[in-house]
């Protein structure tokens, strides 16, 4: 079968027109020019149109079972605050909370498809009851099974372990992973267990990282709004150990940063703090439009890139930005950095976000031997890729192993 398109962009630099991509068994055979892909001799066409044919794109960083959420105001108490909120909304009963999960985990799969994304990275605290409802697809995942276990919950830690890590559910469409949430809730110890069983089983690891400045005053004196976060749960004790040097140097120091360990936000980050970057494996996510909700600083993307890390895009959770629409986070990029190629904007969206899932042997570009997962979006004009982020229109088209979507 091959799919036509006035427009191709694989993600490998080029934008070919007149382009097609022929696919086999769910499977890129070849991608190019349309009067070279049809000398394979394919019957089946399916014509796309005036449009621009991409990879499917890549959501490295949300949490689908919070897409029932919306963000309201900026808060402003800061990510602590919004934190105290979203921690409340889960004290009811068990199994409320679990159907609750189930349902929005459903609406925001559905959403990222609607919106062209046909793979997400997936932080999930309740990943038991989340993994059965994405394991026949037809999104692919990667479910980062989340473990806190801090203070007088470290004794938790090898039970949350062993759920995250559950294999049970895996398939075609979900692979598991861990994600050692963050520095003010999981001790180093329990980060290197999380990094010990995922080295063990080949996993992706997730966490999130430097996404507030109160990071470096909780790690190093177990003070500030983090620790009064702590303190109003009533469950802090004095054998949490310190860390000085802020949470990039210890993720460094842990060997996160030599694993290809995906980061989440990384939005406060020194020099000396990106150097350490550049130098390891780790990819950092960015999540333009929570940036933005929280009201942190510039965020450092282009340093990050032009030092060679790889830097891919994430929407976060409906709990701190609109929706999941991946595309209006690099709308936001483009309009802020009109400077920045379209071609590098669209990459942290596929190619990049790949990457940092661990997938980039099957996703994230159209080259042969890749998934044949693909999105279009309308687009007639010579520059396609700018023309899309200047405009609002979403995709007329979603292909899973070369199958597209109703």
């Amino acid at each position: 079968m091959i799919i036509r398109a006035r427009w191709l962009a694989p993600m490998d630099g080029r934008c070919i027109e007149n382009g097609a991509v022929l696919v086999r068994e769910g499977r890129v055979v070849a991608a190019g020019r349309w009067e070279t892909i049809a000398g394979y001799g394919t019957k089946e066409v399916e014509d796309a149109g005036d449009c621009v044919l991409l990879p499917g794109l890549i959501n490295a960083h949300t949490h689908l079972e919070l897409s029932d959420c919306t963000p309201g105001q900026r808060p402003a108490d800061g990510l602590e605050g919004w934190l105290t909120r979203m921690l409340t909304r889960t004290r009811i009963d068990v199994a409320e909370l679990e159907g609750k999960s189930a349902r929005a985990c459903k609406v925001g799969a559905d959403q990222c498809l609607r919106f062209g994304v046909t793979t997400v990275g997936d932080i999930s605290r309740q990943c038991h009851v989340t993994r059965p409802v994405l394991r026949n697809g037809p999104l692919r995942v990667v479910s980062f099974g989340e473990v806190m276990a801090m203070a007088q919950r470290r004794g938790l830690l090898e039970e949350r372990l062993a759920r995250a890590a559950d294999e049970a559910c895996a398939s075609e469409f979900l692979r598991i992973a861990v994600s050692p949430h963050s520095p003010y809730s999981i001790e180093m110890h329990g980060y290197a267990r999380c990094l010990e069983v995922a080295k063990q089983r080949g996993m992706p690891v997730a966490t999130h990282l430097a996404e507030t400045i109160s990071e470096c005053e909780f790690l190093e004196r177990h003070s500030g709004p983090l620790k009064a976060l702590w303190d109003s749960w009533l469950s802090w004790d004095q054998q949490v150990p310190l860390f000085a040097g802020g949470p990039i140097r210890m993720a460094h120091e842990l060997g996160l940063l030599d694993y290809p360990t995906l980061l989440a936000h990384v939005n406060y980050c020194d020099d000396d703090e990106l150097s350490l970057l550049a130098r390891g494996r780790a990819s950092v996510v960015y999540c333009p439009r929570t940036h933005e909700y929280f009201g942190h600083p510039p965020h450092r993307f282009r340093d990050m890139l032009a030092a060679g890390i790889n830097v891919a895009v994430g929407t976060d959770s409906c709990a701190s930005s609109p929706d999941l629409n991946l595309v209006d986070d690099l709308r936001l990029l483009h309009r802020m950095h009109p400077e920045l190629d379209a071609q590098t904007l669209w990459r942290m969206g596929t190619a990049n976000g790949a990457k940092a899932l661990m997938m980039d042997q099957a996703a994230g570009t159209l080259a042969p031997g890749m998934r044949a997962d693909c999105v279009a979006f309308p687009a007639a004009d010579s520059d396609p890729l700018q023309v899309v982020l200047e405009s609002h229109v979403g995709p007329c088209g979603v292909w899973v192993a070369g199958t597209k979507l109703p």
